[in-house]
């Protein structure tokens, strides 16, 4: 059986900056149609976060939840590329309109990224 050694202050304070930023993304959902998927989503990396600092999460666990957060992620592929084909690429930092759909499709894609590498660092500090 393999020994994982504790995680250094450092990563510690990591994780918890991690947590944080994360139930902030998990909260900013809650205004949208779909807020309680993404706010699901995003909380559930904010607890693997924390969680992390104090027991080791199983490293199966956590492939598989960032792999299902790629595959969604794959599904928005599409509308992020029809948003790199756009001439006004400030429009992401604007209001969603419902007459574009690549717009709200590329934050979702970026934010399942975001997600993703979130949990890849956790695989990563328990790793080392």
């Amino acid at each position: 059986m393999k020994h994982i050694t504790p995680l250094s202050k450092q990563k510690k304070i990591i994780n918890i900056i991690l947590c944080i930023l994360f139930i902030i993304f998990a909260l900013l959902q809650l205004n949208d149609p779909d807020g309680i998927l993404w706010f699901t989503i995003y909380f559930i990396v904010a607890i693997i976060c924390l969680y992390n600092n104090f027991k080791p999460i199983p490293r199966l666990f956590l492939i598989v939840t960032m792999v299902a957060l790629l595959a969604y992620a794959i599904f928005h592929f599409s509308l992020f590329i029809d948003y790199l084909k756009t001439e006004n690429k400030e429009e992401i930092f604007g209001e969603m309109v419902y007459d574009k759909p690549y717009l709200e499709g590329t934050r979702e894609f970026i934010g399942l990224l975001i997600a993703a590498f979130g949990v890849m660092y956790q695989l990563k500090v328990r790793k080392n």
